[in-house]
C-alpha cells in the first residue's frame, strides 16, 4: 500500500460527525437548491425534485456511516425525541447544519451576483407563500410533508429495516415531497435549507422564513410521535421471546 500524500488527520468522533453534517448540508444546498436556482424553469420541477432526492441518497451512503446523515434540523429533532441522539448531539448537529446551509447559500449568491448566473427562481431558491397558497396552507403543507419525510426516515432506519436500501428510500421520499411542495411553497421541509438562502436573499423571503422553520420542526416532532404507533408489534415480539427462553 502506498503512503498517502496528505497526512491522516486524527480528530474526535464527535468532531467528525459535525464536519459530516456541515459538509452534507452544504452539498445539499449547493447541489439541490442550486439546481432550482439555475434550472427551475429550463429543466423543470421534476429535475429539481430529482436533484434533492439524488443528493440526499448519495449523502446517506457517503455521510451516513459517520453522522447518520441528518442534514436537516427537523430530522435531528425527530431522532432526538426518539432517543437516538442526545441533547448535546442534537444541538451540535443543528449548529453544523445551519452553518453548512449558510455557506452553501453564500456560494449560490456568489454565482448569481458575480458570475452572471441567471437565478431562475428570482429569489435564490428561497421558500415563500402567498401566490399559490396562503399562510395557513403553507404551515399545514410544510408540517405535513416534513412529518411524512421524517417518519419514513425513522421507519427505514429502524432496526428491522434494510440498511442497504435506506439511501434509496430516503432520497425517494425527499423527491416525492418536493414534487408536491414545489408548486406551493418551493418545498422547505428543512429549516436549515430554508434559512440559509433567506439570509442572503433578504426581503419577504427572510420575513416569512419563520414559517419554514417552525412548521418543519412541528412536522419532525409529529413524526416522532406517530412512529411509536408503527411499533405495536414490539410487545407481542418481546412476549414471544420471553416465553421461548
Amino acid at each position: 500500500m502506498s503512503t498517502p500524500l496528505l497526512p491522516v488527520m486524527t480528530m474526535p468522533v464527535r468532531t467528525r460527525k459535525l464536519v459530516a453534517e456541515f459538509l452534507g448540508t452544504f452539498i445539499l444546498v449547493v447541489g439541490a437548491v442550486g439546481t432550482a436556482v439555475v434550472g427551475i424553469n429550463s429543466e423543470g420541477k421534476l429535475a429539481v425534485a430529482s436533484a434533492f432526492g439524488l443528493v440526499l441518497a448519495f449523502s446517506v451512503y457517503a455521510f451516513g456511516p459517520v453522522s447518520g446523515c441528518n442534514l436537516n434540523p427537523a430530522v435531528t429533532l425527530g431522532l432526538w425525541l426518539r432517543g437516538i441522539l442526545t441533547r448535546e448531539e442534537a444541538l451540535g448537529y443543528w449548529i453544523a447544519q445551519f452553518l453548512g446551509a449558510f455557506v452553501g447559500a453564500a456560494v449560490l449568491k456568489l454565482m448569481v451576483s458575480a458570475f452572471d448566473v441567471k437565478d431562475e427562481t428570482g429569489a435564490l431558491g428561497t421558500n415563500n407563500y402567498g401566490v399559490t397558497i396562503n399562510l395557513a396552507g403553507a404551515l399545514f403543507v410544510e408540517a405535513m410533508l416534513t412529518a411524512i419525510f421524517v417518519l419514513i426516515i425513522l421507519l427505514v432506519t429502524d432496526r428491522v429495516a434494510n440498511a442497504a436500501l435506506a439511501g434509496i428510500a430516503i432520497g425517494g421520499a425527499l423527491a416525492l415531497v418536493h414534487l408536491v411542495g414545489i408548486p406551493l411553497t418551493g418545498t422547505g421541509v428543512n429549516p436549515a435549507r430554508s434559512l440559509g438562502p433567506a439570509l442572503w436573499e433578504g426581503g419577504d423571503a427572510l420575513k416569512h422564513v419563520w414559517v419554514f422553520i417552525v412548521a418543519p420542526l412541528v412536522g419532525g416532532a409529529l413524526a416522532a410521535f406517530i412512529y411509536q404507533f408503527t411499533q405495536g408489534g414490539d410487545v407481542e415480539l418481546e412476549t414471544t421471546r420471553r416465553e421461548t427462553r
